[in-house]
């Protein structure tokens, strides 16, 4: 595996950390998770459902392969122990707040002073300097809401709505991955590791950065428009006659428009003054709109896509989850990933978003029962059974 060999403590909770470890896990990291006695808060997630599901797969997605164990980090003999796998380690990832880490001595300086190599990584919600540097922040607050993609993604008018759970949390993810990378490879040259820091709300920031640099530059923006009154009457999402969803997106100056007509069945568009050219179409976007709609809404769907393919448009269904799940080529493109069950089968789940050619893509470990593997995370410490035992009964391992 591409990261064999590196040796990673999984100090977090909740979603951005352990999915930054998971992926670097997937690549063959020995990766150490971390919890307090009552588990990482994620273990919970569906315990106040009607119906208890038997599963969590949220948490076994972001969890999977790593080895866990139990720390009471309020108790010295915790803290000794995690300093202990600082010292051996190459990477220590942790969301606890700095406030708390430098309380219990186990601040980047601290770490680092014991182990030089050592890459600290530290995800917040607002970063680690300014006014609101101290402020918990979750994915909803400082990714979706405070960064303005909240405000960017509805239209103009449209109250706030809420989004799906994980999506800043996961973008975090795959920056605290490039960052933790970039820092190793320093550390090739200098011998010496570094601090490493991300936040939710730089990455929301960094995720719309297309329309930001637009606000940037020019101190305005232009807001979304809802679907029956686009600023491009082409790039919009049309219905087919059964009922089936699709975007288009056009490709160039000129967006294919003569193609897209056809395809739509109506190339006498092409020849309307309304519509002859992309100045004019912006101008009578709305009209556009309504030709389009009631053109496709003639169509089936699969008649849809086999014109728009026969033109080498630019376009895809819009899917529900349960749509991508079945898609082969969403399968092919190494979307999902084998899990063991621990019941001598597998199920799938979603794949870190890279494949490596030359590669097999092999099943991965489940995730571990809390505190599976502390005795055997200890004992390769150096800790004695008799140790063990003794810190078990304290309650400073479990």
């Amino acid at each position: 595996m591409l990261l064999k060999g590196l040796k990673v403590v999984d100090f977090s909770a909740y979603i951005a950390g352990p999915g930054a470890a998971c992926i670097l896990c997937d690549w063959g990291a020995d990766v150490i998770k971390v919890e307090r006695p009552e588990g990482d808060n994620m273990r919970h997630i569906f315990a106040d459902l009607a119906n208890d599901i038997g599963a969590n797969p949220t948490f076994e997605f972001d969890n999977r392969g790593k080895r866990g164990i139990v720390l009471d980090i309020t108790k010295p003999a915790a803290r000794d122990a995690l300093a202990k796998l600082a010292a051996e380690a190459d990477v220590f990832l942790t969301n606890v707040r700095p406030v708390s880490l430098k309380k219990y001595g186990l601040d980047d300086a601290t770490l680092r002073a014991a182990n030089p190599r050592l890459v600290y990584t530290v995800i917040t919600g607002y970063g680690l300097e300014g006014p609101d540097a101290h402020l918990p922040g979750f994915d909803v607050t400082a990714f979706w809401a405070r960064s303005g993609i909240g405000y960017m993604t509805a239209p103009k008018g449209a109250e706030p709505f809420m989004r799906t759970s994980g999506m800043g949390d996961h973008t975090t993810s795959l920056a605290t991955v490039s960052a933790i990378l970039a820092a190793l490879y320093e550390r090739e040259r200098t011998g010496v590791g570094r601090v490493v820091q991300t936040s939710l709300l730089a990455s929301g920031v960094y995720l719309m950065g297309s329309d930001m640099a637009v606000q940037l530059k020019m101190g305005r923006l232009a807001s979304i428009r809802p679907r029956d009154n686009p600023i491009n009457a082409v790039a919009n999402h049309f219905r087919s006659s059964d009922g089936r969803w699709f975007v288009h997106n056009p490709r160039g100056s000129s967006g294919g428009w003569e193609k897209f007509a056809e395809a739509a069945g109506r190339p006498d568009l092409v020849k309307d003054e309304r519509f002859a050219s992309g100045k004019a179409r912006r101008k009578n976007a709305r009209e556009l709109s309504a030709e389009l709609d009631a053109a496709f809404a003639a169509l089936p769907f699969d008649e849809i896509a086999r014109r728009l393919d026969a033109a080498d448009l630019v376009w895809a269904p819009f899917q529900t989850p349960a749509e991508v799940a079945q898609d082969a080529q969403a399968d092919a493109a190494g979307c999902f990933v084998p899990v063991d069950d621990g019941q001598g089968g597998t199920y799938r789940s979603p794949a870190a978003p890279a494949v490596f050619p030359g590669l097999q893509q092999e099943t991965r470990p489940r995730a571990p029962r809390l505190g599976e593997h502390t005795r055997d995370v200890l004992a390769e410490l150096g800790y004695g059974p008799s140790e063990i035992d003794a810190m078990i009964s304290q309650g400073a391992a479990a």
